[in-house]
């Protein structure tokens, strides 16, 4: 797979959210098929660590840019830091949600936040990359979004409509490139297994140590497998056995009886706090 892999999305791609978790993975897997590759992500040292790593195991090259996504240049800064090299594959994995809170508990600026390193830098990438895959007539774009898109929930008010647009957004774009030789694909992540859910379930009481894996949680290699297993299969790929049992059962039930859903499970299971999408 690696020459056909490398003559399709080489010879750069760029992976955002590339510090830890799936992003780390997905990178590491593409410098193995023989695609170098930029890390972005807010920390500079995490980064390193991470291309240190990938140079140590595969022959890629590595360049990090640690950009805070949530900076209103921050999509300039990760263009102009690329414009000598030839990017044949984008990767937008950032997104999680630091808060998980009510929509009234926090300023609204942390809602923008949110939109801002969810939706307008991965649509800005989007439209700055795809241009020369299509001129070139290869490549490929993989964007993550989460279960949290599919029915409004709580504590995920702004972070679930991200994502819904992420999702939406990705679905579009395959349809105006896949025949143009690019590959576009939507991954809609259920729970899984990062250091940064892991943090966040151990803050809130779920879990006792850092070092557990959170309940019903896949890992993030498996959803690494299933990306790379589907690259051409787009626009939306839902990973985990949970995640696609809830695409079939909500294929059965009105947008209103998916919102009661939730609502009545987060209620009756979870209490006030239900577990929160990737």
């Amino acid at each position: 797979m690696t020459d056909d892999f490398a003559t399709k999305y080489g010879p750069w791609a760029i992976v955002v959210g590339a510090s830890d978790g799936v992003g780390a993975l997905f990178a590491e897997r593409i410098a193995s098929e023989g695609v170098n590759v930029v890390l972005v992500a807010r920390r500079r040292h995490v980064l390193e660590d991470v291309a240190e790593g990938i140079r140590e195991r595969t022959e890629a090259q590595t360049r990090t840019l640690p950009v805070d996504l949530t900076d209103a240049d921050a999509s300039k800064k990760i263009i102009d830091a690329t414009a000598d090299i030839d990017i044949g594959m984008l990767v937008y994995c950032a997104g999680g949600d630091p808060n998980y809170q009510p929509f009234l508990s926090n300023p609204v600026s942390a809602a923008e936040s949110l939109l801002q390193r969810n939706c307008l830098v991965l649509m800005r990438l989007c439209h700055h990359f795809a241009r020369p895959m299509v001129e070139r007539g290869r490549g490929g774009i993989v964007n993550f979004t989460s279960g949290a898109a599919l029915a409004g929930g709580r504590n995920m008010v702004a972070y679930g409509g991200t994502k819904a647009f992420d999702m939406v957004f990705t679905e579009g774009l395959w349809v105006e490139l896949h025949d143009k030789g690019v590959d576009v694909l939507g991954l809609v992540l259920g729970m899984t297994d990062t250091p940064a859910l892991r943090k966040l379930e151990y803050e809130r009481g779920r879990l006792a140590s850092l070092d557990e894996v959170p309940t019903g949680a896949v890992s993030a290699a498996s959803v690494v497998d299933e990306a790379f297993a589907n690259l051409g299969n787009g626009p939306t790929v839902a990973t985990g056995d949970d995640t696609r049992m809830a695409f079939e059962l909500f294929k059965s039930m009105s947008r209103n009886e998916v919102v009661q859903l939730i609502m009545q499970m987060s209620t009756e299971v979870m209490g006030t706090d239900e577990r929160p999408g990737s």
